[in-house]
C-alpha cells in the first residue's frame, strides 16, 4: 500500500512548549489518520524528529509499504538521508530511530517542502504546542504553593 506522510514539529521559545503534527494519506491523497500531540518542553529540532518518528510508526501500523515523507525541516531531511553530519549529540538517537523505521518499508523517501506545502501538519503541530502550553501552565500552578497550604 502506498502512502504519503506529512510531519511537522515545533517549539515556542526553542526550547519551549512543543508539539507535533502528522498527516498520513493513502496513494490517492485520502487522509488515513492524523496526530496533533503536545510533547512537553523541548527544541524545534527534537519536535521535528518526534513528529517524523510518530508518523513513520503510524504508517507502519496502517500497513503502508511504500512511503513518501514530506517535512519542512531542511535539517531533518538532510540528516535522515545521510547527507549532513549530525553535529548535535542529542539529535543522533532520533535520527538513527527515524532511519531505522524508514528501513522497515519496502521503499521510503524523505524530502523537504516549503511550509505552505505542509500546512495541515503545521496546523496540527500548533494544536500540539497549544496543548503543551496548557499542560506546562497547569504543572506550574500545581507546583506553586497556595495561601491555604
Amino acid at each position: 500500500m502506498k502512502g504519503r506522510l506529512h510531519t511537522d514539529g515545533g517549539a515556542r521559545g526553542n526550547p519551549g512548549p512543543a508539539g507535533i503534527g502528522v498527516v498520513l494519506a493513502d496513494g490517492e491523497g485520502r487522509v488515513i489518520a492524523d496526530i496533533a500531540r503536545g510533547i512537553g518542553s523541548t527544541t524545534n529540532n527534537i519536535a521535528e524528529y518526534e513528529a517524523l518518528i510518530a508518523g513513520l510508526e503510524l504508517a507502519l501500523e496502517h500497513g503502508v509499504t511504500e512511503l513518501e515523507v514530506f517535512v519542512d525541516s531542511e535539517l531533518v531531511a538532510h540528516q535522515v538521508r545521510g547527507e549532513w553530519k549530525i553535529k548535535k549529540e542529542h539529535l543522533r538517537g532520533p535520527a538513527v530511530r527515524a532511519r531505522s523505521l524508514m528501513g522497515r518499508f519496502g521503499s521510503a523517501s524523505i524530502q523537504e517542502v516549503r511550509r505552505d506545502k505542509n500546512a495541515d501538519a503545521d496546523k496540527l503541530a500548533n494544536q500540539g504546542m497549544n496543548q503543551s502550553e496548557l499542560d506546562l501552565e497547569l504543572d506550574r500552578e500545581r507546583d506553586t504553593p497556595s495561601l491555604f497550604d
